[in-house]
């Protein structure tokens, strides 16, 4: 039974360090970002992340990439991105006009001032998008997918689901903590009384 309770004591215990150890992790970049984002401001030129992450939300680029995936993008330059290549965008299709869109590079063009523009398709989709997208909107090109993320993001957010892989387990270490340094006082107590009568 105590072999459980160390080996129960220990997963929990690495599982809340490491979640400590991300937030500050976040913390900083977050800091980081947020200076640099000031500082580029200042200046008149607001940066893009050298790297992003979002949740896909809808199934358009199914099978490749589905609802809840998360896609990790990383900033290019417009002329490195090539016909194939999955991109991260915001939409300026009166339909979908702001939101964040993952669709793969169909065809590239090039407009009278030298800049690119890049007609889309989602791979579950019969047909290319309509509207093309500048480069000036394109946020990255999509590096890697990690399925299922979503899952795990809405369940986090989920004040249950908080309470459970957060609070519930460091609830436990710090009652477990407690209960064994009761007992090593408690023990040292006696120890010392001992000592005392044995003086007598």
């Amino acid at each position: 039974m105590k072999k459980v309770k160390k080996i129960f004591y220990f997963i929990t215990s690495a599982f809340m360090y490491t979640v400590l150890f991300l937030m500050i992790l976040v913390c900083f970049t977050v800091a980081i970002y947020v200076l640099e984002f000031n500082r580029a401001m200042k200046n008149g030129n607001p940066p893009t992340p050298i790297f992003s992450s979002y949740i896909i939300a809808s199934g358009s680029m199914t099978p490749n990439i589905n609802v809840n995936d998360m896609v990790i993008n990383q900033r290019v330059q417009a002329y490195e991105i090539q016909v194939g290549d999955v991109i991260t965008f915001l939409s300026e299709s009166p339909f979908s006009n702001g939101l964040t869109i993952t669709h793969r590079v169909a065809a590239i063009t090039q407009a009278p001032d030298g800049s690119y523009l890049f007609r889309t398709k989602g791979d579950a989709n019969q047909t290319a998008d309509e509207w093309l997208v500048p480069e000036e909107n394109i946020i990255g090109k999509v590096l890697v997918k990690i399925p299922y993320v979503g899952y795990i993001h809405s369940f986090l957010l989920n004040s249950y689901g908080f309470l459970i892989v957060i609070v519930i387990p460091f609830l436990i270490i710090v009652i477990y903590d407690f209960i064994k340094l009761s007992r090593l006082l408690v023990k040292k107590g006696k120890n010392q009384l001992e000592k005392v009568k044995k003086t007598k």
